[in-house]
């Protein structure tokens, strides 16, 4: 009988540990009760694999949801004081765009592997090594064994993993392949507020999380990550805009 590889969980206290309760780990809260009271323990677990999608094929979207993981690795970077590792197979990340989210270059290592096989490689090898605070990862396809993976050594190094599921059509949803993940979420863009003068306001998201281990599903529409990557519930519609969207009906594996 072959040996078990060296990259899989030594014991079976590792896999109680990836699988226990977020109420046990240290958690990154929103900052915001709309969306921390439904999370299950207050905020999102760090030693996790989280991912995210955008709520449709358009540029707008798939920006939107790029700039939401970047307000969380830059809130973690912030509180844990380390750079963010951002891996990505493409060539069409706008580094500004980063920095309006919290994220500056300085803060950031960037890595384009070959394809999505390296880049995962890349990420658990990141994960191991300690370094970043928090990773993210942009990827075409990841198979359910991979994102087990990534959930079991995000959970042994307390690190989270955000993994951004790019579209391989424009009629595919990442999220119709099963995932390992902790969260999953789709990022939609949502109309902006209207000002007193010509110009544009704050973007506003269309937020919905269509699974959490241990939580049912919402949604509500945010402003944008911020400067320091923190969102807000939109001032003039306060607590009603999360029970106005309600809950997400659509299935997630």
């Amino acid at each position: 009988m072959s040996a078990a590889p060296a990259s899989l969980p030594s014991s079976v206290a590792e896999l109680r540990a990836a699988a226990m309760p977020a109420a046990d780990y240290p958690v990154l809260p929103f900052g915001i009760s709309e969306i921390d009271a439904r999370l299950g323990a207050g905020g999102l677990r760090t030693g996790a694999l989280h991912e995210a999608t955008a709520g449709s094929a358009s540029l707008v979207d798939e920006a939107a949801a790029t700039l939401f993981l970047a307000g969380i690795a830059a809130r973690q970077a912030a509180a844990a004081g380390g750079p963010v590792l951002w891996a990505s197979c493409r060539s069409d990340l706008y580094p500004p765009a980063l920095a309006q989210a919290g994220l500056p270059s300085a803060s950031v290592i960037f890595a384009q592997p070959a394809d999505d096989a390296a880049l995962l490689a890349v990420v658990e090898d990141a994960v191991r090594d300690g370094t970043p605070s928090a990773i993210v990862a942009e990827a075409n396809r990841v198979s359910m064994v991979a994102t087990r993976r990534l959930q079991l050594v995000a959970a042994e190094a307390g690190l989270p993993v955000l993994l951004l599921r790019r579209r391989r059509g424009r009629d595919q949803d990442p999220f119709a392949e099963p995932s390992a993940a902790w969260t999953r979420w789709k990022i939609s863009t949502a109309a902006s507020e209207r000002l007193e003068v010509a110009g544009v306001g704050r973007g506003r998201w269309l937020v919905e999380l269509t699974r959490q281990r241990s939580g049912a599903s919402f949604s509500l529409i945010v402003e944008g990550s911020d400067e320091t990557g923190r969102l807000a519930v939109p001032a003039g519609l306060g607590h009603r805009t999360a029970e106005t969207v309600g809950a997400v009906h659509s299935a997630a594996a």
